[in-house]
């Protein structure tokens, strides 16, 4: 399996990405634990998370993902293992919200306390904060590298633009820079990745790490009408999907997934992961099954005859 640099971070990692929003939503800690060893005794390393994974849970108040996979850490002793990445800059509760100094200087720590470790590889700022001057938080970013808390940042839903004043306000002043995007990026949702944010990614040298890598769970083809809906609590934003344009990517899913021998959804991974410029797409997985038919996404070569397929399918 291949490995590829975040960037030029010096993060080398495998190109599929566990996505850490299940980890104490629809998987407790045990099954949890369960999946992250899988994942690692599967050869690969990359681990997502975020500081408001899951605050959206009735009773929660963020920092459960981050909680478990620290509870991991220490009681299996394999932070060495992986590459973990996590986030900064959703509201967190009163006052807790943006990339000002004042608040990355805290957060980090609550991070860093809750993951059970004494450094961050992949910081990211989860949203654009239009209100702190981009000086003031690329300079904290710098700092905390300077401290060894964080190897390598990152950002996630900024506008091409304002990544784009990002990396110059980084060149201009000599701060760390951002090494990676995360933007939503899979066979349906192709349109904004590719007019927007593609060209300043390949020109920059930036990583891309995708989420919604499977459009909530439609490019599984486990949902294919609107009676599939009700088949999990995700089923009700694939609604949007179930249109013409949908219905022809799964058909080319299912075709590819026959030649292969694999599911529709690794073979959508596998698309992604073949694109050029992309590190490695985010997927979760609620079961160890479910881990190991996206997990093959990672083996899979798609043919240029396949992949012409998928990409003719989805073109938008």
């Amino acid at each position: 399996m291949e490995k590829r640099e975040l960037g030029k971070s010096g993060l080398i990692v495998h190109p599929f990405v566990f996505g850490g929003n299940v980890f104490g939503w629809t998987a407790d800690e045990k099954t949890s634990f369960g999946l992250l060893d899988a994942f690692i005794d599967s050869g690969f390393d990359f681990v997502d998370t975020a500081d408001v994974y899951s605050k959206w849970v009735p009773g929660h108040t963020g920092g459960e993902s981050e909680t478990i996979i620290g509870n991991w850490i220490k009681q299996g002793g394999k932070r060495d293992k992986i590459i973990l990445a996590t986030k900064v800059g959703k509201p967190m509760g009163e006052g807790k919200t943006g990339l000002s100094k004042a608040y990355i200087t805290k957060a980090v720590e609550d991070s860093l306390k809750r993951l059970q470790t004494d450094y961050i590889d992949l910081y990211q700022s989860h949203e654009d904060d239009t209100n702190t001057p981009l000086e003031e938080t690329l300079a904290t970013f710098t700092d905390l590298i300077k401290q060894g808390k964080v190897r390598a940042i990152g950002a996630s839903n900024y506008s091409g633009a304002r990544l784009r004043e990002a990396l110059q306000v980084s060149k201009d002043n000599g701060f760390a820079r951002y090494e990676s995007l995360q933007p939503e990026y899979n066979l349906y949702a192709r349109e904004d990745y590719e007019h927007q944010y593609e060209s300043l990614c390949r020109e920059n040298n930036l990583g891309v790490i995708t989420y919604f890598s499977l459009a909530s769970g439609f490019l599984t083809g486990k949902y294919r009408s609107e009676a599939d809906l009700d088949k999990s609590k995700r089923g009700g934003g694939i609604k949007k999907y179930l249109n013409p344009r949908g219905y022809k990517i799964l058909a080319a899913l299912d075709k590819v997934a026959a030649e292969y021998n694999a599911t529709p959804a690794a073979v959508a991974l596998a698309w992604v992961m073949a694109r050029p410029g992309i590190t490695g797409p985010i997927a979760s997985a609620t079961s160890i099954q479910q881990l190991k038919e996206i997990g093959k996404a990672a083996e899979l070569n798609l043919s240029p005859e396949a992949t012409e397929l998928l990409t003719t399918a989805s073109s938008y």
